[in-house]
């Protein structure tokens, strides 16, 4: 079985980006240094306040308003798995900016039984403040390389159907979708998810 590891904290450096979009510059946002580290139980509730922000600014459109308007951090700190001791337990990365969480990915086996034997990036998201600064690249690339430490071949994710910002993004690292489809049911709203794939060797 494949083990997730825990890593050593890391700063990488991000440089301030200026991008030409659609008529006009759009300046990144100021993100210099990330520290990268595992999460432990106590970030709980600064993951759950990336996580629903994150749900908030991302799937405006693609999930109802009321329902995205009403979570609620606090409502989730209890169900993440933070700090196992189990070394094949899920591992969740975090990117830290002075001190503050900017952003999280969660990896581990996959949980896809037509797929024995490869690693899932579970969720990846990054607080809207730091859009477009490089930290969700930074996380993606620390994420996959996780997992192919752990012995991995290949990885796979699933997007929500209709959030072609995330499917570019993932079809830029490499990732291509499999024709994989279902319905889940996160956090209390059934939506359709497609599945990506991507070797890791």
């Amino acid at each position: 079985m494949a083990r997730l590891a825990r890593a050593p904290r890391r700063a990488v450096g991000l440089a301030i980006r200026t991008m030409y979009r659609r008529g006009r510059f759009v300046s990144a946002a100021p993100t210099r240094v990330v520290i990268l580290r595992d999460a432990e139980p106590a970030d709980a509730a600064a993951i759950a306040r990336v996580h629903v922000r994150a749900w908030q600014a991302a799937y405006r459109g693609l999930m109802p308003e009321d329902f995205l308007d009403a979570q609620r951090p606090e409502d989730r700190e209890s169900r993440y798995v933070l700090g196992s001791s189990d070394p094949a337990a899920p591992r969740t990365i975090l990117a830290v900016s002075e001190d503050a969480v900017i952003g999280f990915a969660t990896i581990g086996p996959t949980r896809d039984e037509d797929v024995p034997g490869a690693g899932e990036l579970y969720a990846l998201y990054i607080d809207p403040l730091h859009w477009r600064g490089g930290v969700g690249r930074t996380l993606l690339l620390e994420s996959r390389e996780r997992l192919r430490r752990a012995g991995h071949e290949q990885a796979l994710l699933w997007v929500l159907a209709g959030n072609e910002t995330a499917a570019r993004f993932y079809r830029t690292d490499g990732w291509r979708e499999d024709g994989t489809t279902r319905e889940e049911d996160p956090w209390g709203i059934a939506v359709q998810v497609g599945r990506f794939r991507r070797p890791l060797t």
